[in-house]
């Protein structure tokens, strides 16, 4: 039952993720994600076989109790933007803005739930499923945003760490990207129970938003 409420918000979330850097990149000058019906709700366009399929049902089935996805990559072409090295950094922490945005709509929806007990039964069954959909929305888009921050090519925080390093160095940091899906894809299958580690952080910022949101 809770594979079936995560993967709706987590599809959800990886589609505003991707959708924000398409917006982005036409606010820089880039107009390639919206000519190729990028900048759009629709799931379709944005799903990725393999993270937004493969991966969320591997991990469902591996121990750790971990789920994790991601969307396909927007395309989107720097030369175009009108500052490239801002227009870059910009773009890629515009899907991490939106999944803390996402966290800030969910955590506000949590907060306000006890004005719906007069509307959903006591303890039933709707209540129950639409305070699992909103903490899942709350911690989903936390590890999305802070697990994009980790500097692994093609993850957003290496577009930032790029511009904080020499040019030539720069460029063959970004080489990396061929490899780091694998790499991460690797990880997961050897140490699924790893990531957990790995996002304490997160886990605590959720037990702290729970905590202020519900009292």
């Amino acid at each position: 039952m809770d594979f079936l409420l995560i993967v709706p918000v987590l599809l959800l979330s990886v589609v505003v993720h991707e959708v924000a850097h398409a917006w982005q990149a036409l606010r820089e000058g880039d107009t390639t994600a919206r000519e190729l019906g990028r900048i759009t709700l629709n799931p379709v366009p944005h799903l990725d076989p393999m993270g937004s399929i493969v991966v969320p049902l591997l991990l469902h089935f591996l121990p750790g109790n971990f789920l994790f996805g991601w969307a396909r990559p927007v395309p989107v072409n720097p030369r175009n933007y009108r500052n490239q090295r801002a227009g870059d950094i910009r773009v890629s922490l515009a899907g991490i803005v939106a999944n803390l945005g996402l966290v800030v709509f969910f955590a506000a929806a949590l907060a306000l739930l006890p004005l719906l007990e007069g509307v959903l039964s006591p303890g039933g069954q709707a209540g129950s499923t639409l305070f699992s959909i909103l903490t899942y929305g709350v911690l989903i888009n936390l590890i999305l945003a802070y697990f994009n921050l980790i500097p692994i090519p093609p993850l957003d925080g290496s577009h930032v760490l790029k511009h904080l390093l020499p040019a030539s160095l720069g460029a063959r940091y970004m080489a990396l990207g061929r490899y780091g899906i694998a790499i991460l894809f690797l990880m997961l299958l050897v140490f699924p129970g790893g990531f957990a580690t790995l996002l304490s952080p997160v886990f605590v910022a959720f037990d702290w938003i729970l905590e202020a949101t519900l009292g």
